[in-house]
């Protein structure tokens, strides 16, 4: 059974579908789960905290405070204690509550300090699911990681028919048993990844650089930490952050820091990610002062190659250890990422190309196509790279 011993947060709303939340509580408790409900203040005009409470085991927390003693509902605690957190049923107020940070609720609060998978079960009547807005704020939470469990389609609130029924317990209840049969894939692997541009200094204030932000690589790093692996995450500059507890961040600037800590960890480690857009090439020298401009003289920059990381490793690799890179082609696409697989000993490589829209450096999405050394491809569509790191796993490890 993969949710016995879980510990979920049920999230409860003020929906009509609330009294399903009941339905969803006593299911997870026969799987073996530990469920802590949470509600808004609206939920409890739906579904008693009694009933809840009952089933759960577990006094329901909805304030912020527990009593006038001084005793207070600790969202911090909650967001350590949980292996996941599902929010069934999500009203449009709470959906776009979770997209802003608007934290007013003991729920919202949780929400922002989870350090599991989220899981939200959207309900509401059909035009308010359809809302520009509404939409909008679904796709900012799947920007974010968040697991949306479609609607279905049916009689609503209003005697209307429409997508906006919040899915049937039993099924949001499956949903969570299938992503826990998978989520111990990488359980106890320990997993290197690089990620991010980086940057080769011509003089103090200037560099050659590309312009990779580093998403694709955090994104897999959050997914490989979710699903149990200790990562060590080696990043050029970038803005992006991390929270999960199970990731190691390492900052570099150039391509040669960058190899040097590639080195260091990976005899340590089971997989190496290399999601990374190193620089191929430095200026020869870097100087100490600021290159000033002239009037007619050409500045001439003498580039000298830059270590190879992958193929670095790749000679190193022992017996066990796997490596999956990245290919970012502009033409000849898989063709080229096949002779980088094997001139660099990896295991699999994961192709995309700038000919597709929405695909590369600085988007939220990603289309790839993953290939491996005994022979297996596959395609994927435009996707989050939040959904494409998902897909990059079960298709190397699932």
């Amino acid at each position: 059974m993969s949710l016995k011993g879980k510990h979920i947060v049920l999230g409860v709303t003020g929906s009509i579908a609330a009294y399903k939340s009941a339905l969803i509580t006593r299911l997870l408790i026969k799987k073996g789960a530990e469920v802590q409900v949470v509600m808004t203040p609206s939920g409890k005009e739906f579904i008693t905290p009694l009933t809840l409470s009952t089933l759960s085991g577990k006094p329901v927390i909805s304030e912020f405070f527990a009593s006038k003693d001084g005793t207070w509902n600790s969202h911090v605690e909650l967001g350590l204690w949980a292996d996941a957190m599902l929010i069934a049923p999500a009203t449009a107020s709470t959906i776009g509550k979770m997209a802003v940070g608007i934290a007013d609720n003991m729920l919202i609060t949780t929400y922002l300090s989870m350090k599991a998978p989220i899981f939200a079960a959207p309900a509401m009547d059909l035009d308010m699911f359809a809302h520009i807005t509404t939409q909008q704020n679904l796709e900012t939470l799947k920007s974010h990681g968040v697991h949306i469990i479609e609607p279905t389609t049916g009689e609503l609130a209003s005697h209307l028919e429409g997508k906006g029924r919040m899915e049937d317990p039993e099924k949001i209840v499956d949903i969570l048993e299938k992503f826990f049969e998978t989520d111990n894939i990488l359980d106890k692997k320990k997993v290197l990844i690089t990620a991010g541009p980086t940057y080769e200094r011509l003089d103090p204030v200037r560099f050659i650089g590309n312009f990779s932000t580093g998403k694709m690589g955090f994104a897999l790093a959050n997914e490989c930490a979710e699903r149990g692996a200790e990562v060590i995450l080696i990043s050029g500059p970038t803005s992006q952050t991390i929270s999960h507890p199970n990731i190691k961040r390492i900052d570099v600037e150039s391509a040669q820091e960058m190899y040097d800590a590639a080195l260091e960890y990976f005899p340590e480690v089971d997989i190496a990610i290399l999601s990374a857009a190193v620089a191929d090439y430095r200026p020869k020298v870097a100087t100490y002062e600021k290159i000033k401009r002239t009037e007619t003289d050409n500045l001439t920059i003498t580039l000298v190659p830059n270590p190879d990381i992958a193929a670095a490793l790749g000679n190193q690799k022992k017996p066990g250890q796997k490596m999956i890179g990245f290919a970012l082609e502009t033409n000849d696409e898989e063709e080229n990422a096949q002779k980088k697989m094997t001139k660099k000993n990896l295991d699999f490589i994961v192709l995309n190309s700038l000919k597709d829209t929405g695909a590369g450096f600085g988007y939220d999405t990603n289309k790839i196509t993953i290939l491996s050394a005994e022979g297996r491809k596959q395609s994927f569509a435009l996707k989050t790279k939040k959904e494409v790191s998902k897909d990059i796993i079960d298709f190397a490890f699932g």
